[in-house]
């Protein structure tokens, strides 16, 4: 895709514009900004927020501040209200889609990073220990994470490892997790609206590219896997989920561009 074909979010001026830190400093000072895409969330919201606040506590340093926001795409249950209630900002999405959730979420944000975790998802102090580090170092551009989902059938965790495999192969972010400086998301454009699904591995594309030209780079953190709800194979069954990914496969860009061939995204089973 050109960039005449491309709907992207629209720059914003940022609150901080640079990097505040250097490697050469005992402490660096540094705002993450922690972007929550959610629709229909009440019953997972609550344990994502707790994640978050455990394993941003357990890593409190000098200049290192943090901030919640959580983006309600046009939810019809108690998401936006638990979400206030557990102190995140809230800010609304009338239009249901991935991509435009964590864009609306980004323009809002005043972090030098974002760190963008899906709302069925859970964080922990080992992983956000290594984001760190990985921020700390200076030579990235961001991150992703290989998964854990519990319970998953057999079938689930043979697509599990042929994902982790491509994802630390080609360095692609999977859409429960995605770390990148701000700076770095402005310029590429954020995440594509024109795409229902995979959006995800197509800003971590980007972000490559960008910074090669930066001499950074963008990896896929091992150590410590961001579990991840496998509600989808109990909502689904294996011949649904296969048919969806089938066609993702054999008509990446006829499915992935229609919300209405992208059930298994956008139906609204919970």
């Amino acid at each position: 895709m050109d960039a005449g074909e491309r709907q992207r979010c629209s720059p914003l001026i940022l609150t901080q514009t640079t990097n505040s830190y250097s490697p050469f400093l005992p402490h660096y000072l540094m705002h993450l900004s922690i972007v929550i895409p959610a629709f229909n969330e009440e019953q997972l919201i609550l344990d994502c927020l707790q994640s978050i606040q455990q394993s941003v506590g357990a890593n409190q340093r000098p200049g290192f501040t943090h901030e919640v926001i959580v983006v309600d795409n046009n939810s019809t249950d108690k998401t936006a209200e638990l979400a206030k209630q557990a102190g995140a900002t809230v800010v609304f999405e009338p239009v249901n889609q991935i991509g435009r959730a964590r864009n609306a979420g980004a323009a809002v944000a005043t972090g030098d990073w974002l760190l963008f975790v899906d709302a069925d998802s859970l964080l922990n102090p080992g992983m956000i220990a290594d984001i760190l580090q990985l921020i700390e170092n200076g030579r990235y551009v961001g991150c992703g994470s290989v998964l854990h989902m519990p319970g998953l059938p057999w079938w689930g965790n043979a697509a599990m490892r042929l994902w982790t495999a491509l994802s630390v192969t080609f360095h692609w972010a999977a859409g429960a997790l995605v770390v990148c400086r701000t700076d770095a998301f402005r310029d590429v454009g954020g995440f594509n609206q024109e795409m229902f699904a995979a959006d995800e591995i197509d800003l971590s594309q980007l972000l490559k590219k960008w910074g090669r030209q930066r001499g950074l780079k963008f990896t896929i953190l091992t150590r410590h896997p961001l579990e991840t709800s496998p509600r989808k194979t109990q909502l689904y069954t294996g011949r649904e989920i296969a048919g969806q990914l089938l066609r993702v496969i054999f008509s990446p860009r006829k499915t992935l561009l229609d919300k209405k061939k992208l059930p298994i995204w956008y139906d609204g089973r919970r």
